[in-house]
C-alpha cells in the first residue's frame, strides 16, 4: 500500500493534526492523530505572526519545537498502527504559517523539514506555498485541487468550503478546471474575541454568537474593508484580520456588547462566505464544508439560511470528517511532489502556470 502522512497546523494555532491515507485507489483515510499546541508554544508562534525583536532566533526556536511535537504526534500514530517509518513513503508537513504576504513576493511557513525527516526517518515533503508565490501566485489556497480529486462532481455545481482561521472556497463542476479563493476571517476572529472576553479557546457550537445579536453598524463597518470588494484570486491571514483590526472598528463605534460583537463577527463569515459563493457560481447546488467551523452550528444555520437552494451540509456526509480533510490534502500533496505532478491551480493562485509543489527532504 503506497502510504503517506500529512501534517497540518492550520492559522486557528489550536494543535498540529497528523493523517495517514493510503493513495493506492485514490486517498482515503486510515489512521489520525491529533497534537494539541502547549500554551507556551502557541503564545511564541501567534507572537511571530507580527513584527518584534530577535525574530530569527525566536522562528528557529519556535519551529524546532514545533517539530519536536510532529515527530512525537508521527511516531504515536505509527505505533497505533503497527507501522515502521519504513512503511510511509513520505510526510507531507505544512508547517506552520507566520507570515503571509504574497503582494510582496514571499510566504512563510516554519516547521524545519530537515529535523522532520531527521527525528522520524521518513522523507519528508515542505514547503509547499513558495512555488507556486515564486510564478506569481498567491500560495494560496492549495486545497481546491484535493478537494477536486477527493469530491468529484458528475453532475451539477458544487463547491467545497473550509473553515478554519480563515474561510475558502473550491468550486466544483463537471470537466471544468476547479476554482476557488479565500473568503476571509472563518474562525479566526471569533476564536480571538471569545479568548480575549471569555478564556475560552473558541465559541462552542457558536453558543455565544448566538446569545448576541447582530450590530449592523458594526457590520457594515467590518464589511468596508478593502478584501471583501476584491475577486479571486485572491488569499489572506492574520496580517489583515486580527483582534487590532477588529478593535479599531469597535473603537470608531463605541460600546457594543461582548456577545452582540461575536454575533456580528459569524455574521461577518457567514455573509462574506455567501456572498462569494453567489457571485463566483450561482448555481451551486451543493455545499460540503469542512474544517472546525463544519462543528459550529449557528454558523452552519446562518449558512442554510443565507443560500436557499443550496444543500450545505458536513464533508461527514458523503463519508470524510471535516476535521481531517486538510492533513489529508497535504499527504496528497507530498505525493504529487514525489510523482513530479502539478497540484497549484492557477485558476486558484494566479500563478502563471502549473507548478510541483514542495521540497524534498529525503530520510
Amino acid at each position: 500500500m503506497p502510504l503517506y502522512i500529512g501534517v497540518m497546523s492550520g492559522t486557528s494555532l489550536d494543535g498540529i493534526d497528523i493523517a495517514l491515507i493510503d493513495y493506492n485507489s485514490g486517498p482515503r483515510l486510515l489512521a489520525t492523530h491529533y497534537t494539541p499546541l502547549p500554551d507556551d508554544l502557541r503564545a511564541q508562534l501567534l507572537a511571530l505572526c507580527t513584527s518584534g525583536p530577535d525574530e530569527i532566533t525566536r522562528s528557529a526556536l519556535a519551529e524546532n519545537a514545533w517539530v519536536t511535537l510532529a515527530a512525537q504526534g508521527i511516531r504515536s500514530l505509527l505505533n497505533a498502527q503497527s507501522l515502521a517509518p519504513e512503511a510511509i513513503c513520505a510526510i507531507g508537513s505544512h508547517g506552520q504559517t507566520i507570515r503571509h504576504e504574497p503582494a510582496l513576493g514571499f510566504t512563510v511557513q516554519i516547521g524545519n523539514p530537515a529535523l522532520l525527516a531527521e527525528l522520524t526517518g521518513i522523507t519528508v515533503v515542505g514547503d509547499f506555498r513558495r512555488r507556486d508565490v515564486a510564478a506569481g501566485g498567491q500560495g494560496a489556497p492549495l486545497v481546491p485541487a484535493f478537494h477536486e480529486a477527493l469530491f468529484p462532481s458528475e453532475t451539477g455545481e458544487m463547491a467545497v468550503l473550509n473553515v478554519g482561521g480563515f474561510s475558502n472556497l473550491s468550486l466544483i463542476k463537471p470537466q471544468t478546471i476547479v476554482r476557488g479563493f479565500d473568503c476571509g476571517p472563518g474562525n479566526v476572529l471569533l476564536d480571538a474575541w471569545i479568548q480575549l472576553k471569555q478564556g475560552a479557546l473558541y465559541d462552542q457550537s457558536g453558543a455565544w454568537a448566538a446569545s448576541g445579536t447582530v450590530n449592523s453598524p458594526l457590520l457594515q463597518s467590518l464589511f468596508g474593508d478593502p478584501f471583501f470588494r476584491a475577486v479571486g484570486p485572491k488569499s489572506t491571514g492574520r496580517e489583515v484580520f486580527n483582534l487590532a483590526w477588529l478593535q479599531q472598528h469597535l473603537t470608531a463605534l463605541g460600546a457594543v456588547k461582548d456577545q452582540d460583537v461575536q454575533a456580528t463577527l459569524l455574521e461577518l463569515t457567514a455573509v462574506t462566505i455567501a456572498d462569494s459563493l453567489k457571485s463566483a457560481q450561482n448555481s451551486t447546488e451543493k455545499l460540503l464544508v469542512c474544517g472546525g467551523g463544519a462543528h459550529n452550528a449557528k454558523l452552519m444555520e446562518r449558512l442554510a439560511a443565507l443560500l436557499p437552494g443550496v444543500k450545505v451540509s458536513s464533508t461527514a456526509t458523503v463519508g470524510v470528517d471535516p476535521d481531517w480533510v486538510e492533513a489529508m490534502a497535504f499527504a496528497w500533496l507530498a505525493h504529487c511532489c514525489l510523482a513530479r505532478v502539478a497540484a497549484n491551480r492557477p485558476s486558484v493562485t494566479g500563478a502563471r502556470g502549473l507548478r510541483v509543489l514542495g521540497a524534498i527532504y529525503p530520510a
